[in-house]
């Protein structure tokens, strides 16, 4: 199923939908309801709702709104702590930005954790801004980004599968200069509008385990990045154990799992992100995710 956070297009009032080929249907058509109406309540009582969802996509008698008449909205705008990340963790990436502080050539033996403000998250056709009094190098980063749904802590390899809920599009967007002035990773990833995500979150049970998907993002066009997702150097279930170890995962916890080679900085100049920039990042099976630099 594809679950996502819709709008009218014209209005502000964000609402649950189920994304089918006909259409968006309002969750509450459905008799899907939480206290707040927002993804995470949804995520944590997905195995109640989930034979009404299942449901609905037989039946001939929904109110579907056809996509042209809608927004996607960011599937989790305000996750409910920092977005988990992992640095270098493709091959081919790793290589690439050996000139980053922090970032030597070597691949890495261990995951390499670091955590993204995303407070608001962004989302599909959203504008990041360019922060022109501070940076001229902005960058991006597709990535899969993996959907907790399961409580866990010292979660076992073999288990690990058991506590996804789902896949969505992630672009670590990333400033540049601020990453090589900090000599860490932080400040310079946590900027506003630094993390889109989208189009949709995708249940795990649509998508054969582990992922084998084609992973790309385009820049005005133009193909920067290309791989598959199951060339991580850290599977997603290393990465949900070893991250469980000691530190309990939560339902709607999301895990950028690491980008692909291409990005502008691993360039010669570099290739960063321009006013007007158009960047396109998409995942087989999941969507197109599509933002905007600030003019």
């Amino acid at each position: 199923m594809k679950l996502a956070n819709y709008s009218i297009k014209g209005s502000s009032d964000t609402k649950l939908g189920l994304l089918t080929d006909n259409g968006i249907v309002d969750l509450t058509e459905l008799g899907v309801s939480t206290p707040h109406q927002n993804m995470i309540e949804l995520i944590e009582r997905y195995e109640e709702f989930r034979p009404r969802l299942l449901s609905a996509l037989e039946r001939n008698d929904i109110n579907y709104i056809s996509e042209d008449k809608i927004k996607l909205e960011s599937p989790i705008p305000y996750p409910r702590r920092n977005v988990f990340c992992i640095g270098k963790n493709y091959l081919d990436h790793a290589e690439e930005i050996k000139s980053l502080p922090g970032a030597p050539s070597q691949i890495p033996q261990f995951p390499i954790y670091f955590t993204k403000v995303a407070y608001p998250s962004i989302g599909p056709e959203d504008t990041i801004l360019n922060h022109r009094e501070i940076t001229d190098s902005i960058d991006y980063e597709v990535e899969l980004a993996v959907i907790i749904g399961k409580k866990g802590l010292n979660i076992h390899m073999e288990n690990a599968e058991e506590h996804i809920f789902g896949y969505t599009v992630g672009n670590d967007i990333s400033i540049r200069n601020i990453q090589m002035k900090h000599t860490q990773w932080f400040k310079g990833k946590s900027f506003d509008t630094c993390c889109p995500l989208g189009p949709v979150i995708v249940t795990a049970d649509e998508i054969a385990y582990p992922p084998d998907l084609t992973i790309t993002s385009k820049v005005n066009g133009e193909i920067r990045q290309s791989s598959k997702t199951s060339k991580l150097i850290f599977s997603i279930s290393e990465l949900i154990s070893d991250l469980s170890k000691g530190m309990t995962l939560y339902p709607g916890d999301i895990i950028l799992t690491g980008t692909p080679a291409g990005v502008g900085f691993g360039f010669d100049p570099p290739k960063t992100l321009k006013p007007g920039d158009e960047i396109a990042c998409e995942i087989e099976g999941i969507g197109k995710l599509v933002n905007y630099i600030e003019k």
